[in-house]
């Protein structure tokens, strides 16, 4: 939520413009009072559950016409929060978009970023709280962060990018959602509230997403307001806030500046959404140091359950879909120092997946980039999960600037054992975030990332699968295994065999064929399958070639027997043509 200084703060309140011109995301589009509800007629939420909060018909615009001379600006109706908020499907992608805005504040300084449940006085209702210990925003730089489309987060490790990550994480979390940040610019101290209210634009029926905001100047012994326009207008937005916010009177919004610090930003998400059968669609109370997905916290009942199936879901692969600790462990790859994600007051113990993996190996892709002459090169881990055959997960954790963007994407076909328990880790920041960064881009460069990394879990596979007790897939790596099995449990030891076309395992005794394997270790095994393999690719496509040369040969054949009958045709006829002639006939005389 880093900010340059401001050259010129605007005035409150703001409505949200969409433009793709810096200049326009800090100017104010209007210095009128905030309408209040009698003026402009009231309307009520149809819904507290987020998917239909938004199915409401748009009426006719109420906004005065334009005086001679004056233009008019792009709005923004307030049903395009909702939509907007829609790009998340997931609500931990929401959470993960506002901590993610704490990460990005570690160049400025930041060592925490946290989320918690507060319970608000005014009607007892649980709220989220977000807080980081940043730079925190000006006036100019709360402005730019309410606006549509507008980012100033330009560097190359930063996570954010898109300028909308706040609007639709806050907005898909809750109806309304309110900002405190402190920050310092030169030798300026300042402190802002800015008021993003869903509810408030909907039951005060605006056709245009106005937030109202204040600042404050605490550079000196005072808290002094800072006036753009007149004192009206900055008592209409505070009389806006605290109408429609959690706090009833100017001292308790200052309040909420006491554990912020010198600078840093405080969120408060509210009105959160429901599900479905009514109730709300976080849950806070099946753990007091996590926040879980409601619809899927009866994950967590696991009495009467198979051992197999308790593993599977204790495992971090299933636990993330609907535990945020969960999910917050693995959502950075490299670990922080001086620095901590904290959830409902207990720091978040980041988990290296790759610590887990054995047989580990590391491969170097290299896509090729049309539109960047330097090589770039991303590596892999790759390996079996330690728990391996028994634990069926698999799939890759792709990352992009540090993000877990796609948690244990599955690129091998479902139904088939080959990949199950094969794990990788890859930073993939060649290709692009989707808006919600849940997914990437299908590009070109995604595609062909996808087809590297299933020929990677194929050619793991063919060197590791025995390993961990899968079928080798040549006759001297299955002799071999099973000969160390033999020596190590001091009898004969079942093999899992791959004995049915869709590629399931069962356990049976082998038939072992005599290849001699004395004198060669693991891996040159594993080399001479590969390079026989290779061969025998190159021996069919050699025959295919051959195939076709005969193929066209053959046609060439035919093409040659039709000219010669059509020549030799040709010439009994010249010859015949040649006897019957008078000429022909003397000169023979």
């Amino acid at each position: 939520m880093s900010t340059q200084k401001s050259k010129g703060a605007p005035a409150a309140p703001v409505e949200l413009d969409s433009s793709d011109d810096e200049n326009a995301a800090a100017t104010p589009n209007i210095t009128k009072k905030i309408p209040p509800a009698a003026a402009v007629g009231q309307q009520t939420l149809t819904s507290r559950s987020f998917w239909k909060a938004g199915d409401y018909v748009v009426g006719p615009s109420k906004r005065p016409s334009l005086a001679k001379g004056q233009l008019e600006h792009a709005r923004v109706h307030p049903k395009f929060l909702h939509s907007n908020a829609t790009s998340h499907k997931w609500a931990f992608g929401a959470i993960a978009e506002l901590l993610d805005n704490g990460v990005d504040e570690i160049q400025n300084g930041a060592t925490f970023v946290s989320v918690d449940k507060i319970d608000l006085k005014k009607d007892n209702s649980p709220a989220l709280l977000f807080r980081d210990d940043g730079g925190g925003m000006n006036p100019e730089g709360l402005r730019k962060c309410m606006s549509l489309g507008y980012s100033t987060k330009k560097s190359n490790t930063t996570i954010g990018q898109y300028g909308n990550g706040f609007k639709t994480s806050t907005m898909r979390l809750g109806a309304d959602a309110i900002v405190f940040s402190r920050a310092t610019r030169g030798s300026k101290a300042t402190q802002s509230i800015g008021l993003l209210s869903y509810t408030f634009l909907r039951r005060t029926g605006q056709d245009d997403v106005i937030v109202p905001m204040i600042d404050f100047d605490i550079s000196g012994n005072w808290v002094q307001p800072i006036i753009y326009s007149s004192q009206d207008d900055w008592s209409s937005n505070l009389k806006t806030i605290l109408e429609w916010s959690p706090f009833g009177s100017k001292e308790d919004l200052l309040q909420q500046f006491e554990d912020i610090g010198a600078h840093g930003t405080k969120i408060i998400v509210y009105n959160l959404w429901l599900n479905d059968e009514g109730v709300y669609e976080l849950s806070f109370d099946d753990d007091d140091e996590d926040i879980r997905l409601r619809d899927e916290a009866n994950h967590g009942n696991l009495t009467k359950l198979n051992k197999k199936t308790v593993d599977l879901q204790n495992h971090v692969s299933y636990r993330l879909r609907y535990s945020l600790r969960a999910y917050a462990s693995i959502l950075y790859l490299r670990k922080f120092t001086n620095f901590q994600v904290i959830i409902r007051g207990k720091s978040v113990q980041q988990y290296d997946i790759q610590d887990d993996l054995i047989h580990v190996k590391v491969i170097t892709y290299r896509p090729q980039l049309a539109t960047m002459s330097k090589e770039v090169s991303v590596e892999t881990a790759i390996g079996f999960t330690k728990e391996a055959p028994d634990l069926a997960v698999s799939g890759f954790n792709v990352y992009h600037k540090n993000r877990l963007i796609r948690p244990f994407w599955k690129v091998t076909a479902d139904g088939s054992s080959k990949g199950n328990g094969v794990i990788g880790i890859l930073e993939a920041n060649f290709i692009e975030p989707a808006h919600d960064k849940q997914d990437f881009e299908r590009s070109s460069l995604f595609i062909r990332l996808e087809t590297r990394l299933k020929q990677m879990v194929m050619d793991y596979w063919k060197c590791h699968c025995h390993f961990v007790g899968y079928q080798p897939l040549i006759p001297s790596e299955l002799k071999l295994h099973r000969e160390r099995a033999v020596k190590s449990s001091g009898g004969p030891t079942p093999i899992d065999v791959d004995t049915s076309d869709d590629g399931q395992h069962s356990p049976q005794e082998v038939v072992m064929s005599d290849g001699n394997t004395e004198g060669m270790s693991v891996e040159e095994i594993c080399e001479e399958n590969i390079q026989l393999f290779m061969r025998y690719e190159e021996h069919v496509k050699k025959e295919d070639e051959l195939k076709q040369t005969v193929n066209n040969l053959k046609k060439e054949l035919e093409f040659a027997k039709r000219k010669k009958d059509q020549l030799a045709a040709y010439l009994e006829i010249k010859r015949k043509q040649k006897a019957t002639q008078p000429g022909s006939a003397q000169t023979n005389a």
